[in-house]
């Protein structure tokens, strides 16, 4: 359902605005009293990494008059491949500067404010205080709980996205809708008692190309509840696959019995919609356990990269990168593998997808790390 406008417009604009945002206000049911409130608008931008970067771009660019960027890391020269608003000589400063000098090349009426800080349950509110609209662009659930807690107790809209691997999600919570709209919350995608171990970035990877896919999808978000055009994805989860270069929606609905009741959040009532970071059961082998089964028979299989496995690997290892084994694990021909990676995430998958093969899979849990540590305490 589409919502009122959340933004009262700025009286006019500049020339040089009205020039700069001219292809806005010519759009069918937007037009310039939509860019105006998009000039009185404050939006909340917390994490300026692969998914903060595009909705900062896109919403200076938008023409957003303040936005909030909260951020407490700095540039590391791996962020470049998806972290699009910072640059080689970026590297070693702190994100939010970037976000400073990328909204000023872009929209010079669009103020910036740089907030370098970690966002904590204890300074969340004090930080999302004043903003319209907050956008959760982090990449921990502990960040992402109490930014949600944030703004359910400051009635703030939160738009919220996910990256991970070739996935991601993106939707919108708000614990004070207006008329009519029920309220949905993080809490009914993800339950507290839920399982929360998803690996990083670091650990798995990310398409950096599927950042600015999803980042883009969050910043029209905010347009559209900032200048009340179209439909909000509030009661609706976007689930995107790269890989097989689809976009579908799962409804998304609190439990009727605590929908209105902030400290109570909702279960979840989606058990289509995927979570990322979970997969079943799979049997994890300590170090010794693991050379245990590979001295009854059993295969180790290293799905880490070349680049990885260069640096050293179990004797007598199968080495098959994972991308390999997820798209034919038939590929692999034993009847008990025990599935090795750097920390154990990818292992996880790779032993899904041997199971569904019909191959009996564990992991080593901790991956080469744990083996490094624990083997080698042994035989220290």
């Amino acid at each position: 359902m589409a919502f009122p406008p959340l933004v009262e417009p700025v009286a006019e604009l500049t020339d040089a605005e009205r020039t700069r945002t001219a292809r806005h206000r010519v759009l069918a049911g937007f037009g310039e009293i939509a860019q105006r409130r998009l000039a009185a608008a404050h939006v909340a931008v917390v994490g300026a990494g692969g998914l903060g970067s595009p909705v900062v771009l896109a919403l200076a660019a938008a023409g957003v008059g303040t936005l909030t960027v909260i951020d407490d890391d700095r540039v590391e020269a791996s962020n470049l491949q998806r972290q699009v608003m910072h640059r080689v000589s970026d590297v070693g400063a702190p994100k939010v500067d970037s976000a400073v000098r990328i909204a000023a090349d872009l929209s010079p009426t669009t103020v910036v404010r740089p907030v370098r800080a970690l966002l904590t349950p204890d300074n969340a509110a004090a930080l999302l205080a004043g903003a319209h609209v907050v956008v959760d662009g982090t990449d921990t659930f502990e960040t992402r709980e109490a930014v949600a807690a944030a703004c359910d107790r400051l009635g703030v809209p939160l738009v919220w996205g996910v990256v991970q691997e070739f996935h991601a999600q993106a939707t919108v919570f708000w614990s004070a809708p207006p008329a009519g709209a029920t309220p949905v919350r993080l809490a009914d995608l993800y339950p507290p008692e839920a399982g929360r171990e998803a690996p990083s970035c670091a650990q798995v990877g990310v398409l950096g190309a599927l950042c600015l896919q999803v980042g883009s999808i969050l910043a029209t978000e905010a347009v559209k509840l900032i200048t009340g055009v179209g439909e909000p994805l509030l009661g609706r989860v976007l689930v995107v696959d790269a890989l097989r270069g689809r976009t579908d929606e799962v409804p998304l609905r609190p439990a009727t019995d605590c929908a209105t009741d902030a400290t109570h959040p909702a279960p979840v009532d989606v058990p289509t919609a995927p979570r990322l970071g979970q997969t079943p059961a799979i049997p994890q082998l300590s170090a010794a356990e693991a050379l245990a089964a590979q001295r009854a028979g059993s295969v180790l299989l290293d799905v880490r990269e070349p680049f990885e496995t260069e640096r050293g690997v179990i004797p007598g290892s199968v080495l098959l990168p994972l991308g390999e084994v997820l798209a034919d694990p038939s590929r692999v021909e034993a009847r008990t593998v025990v599935v090795v990676c750097q920390v154990g995430m990818r292992a996880q998958r790779a032993a899904v997808a041997l199971r569904g093969a019909g191959v009996e899979a564990s992991v080593l849990a901790g991956g080469i790390d744990a083996w490094n540590r624990d083997i080698t305490a042994v035989h220290a």
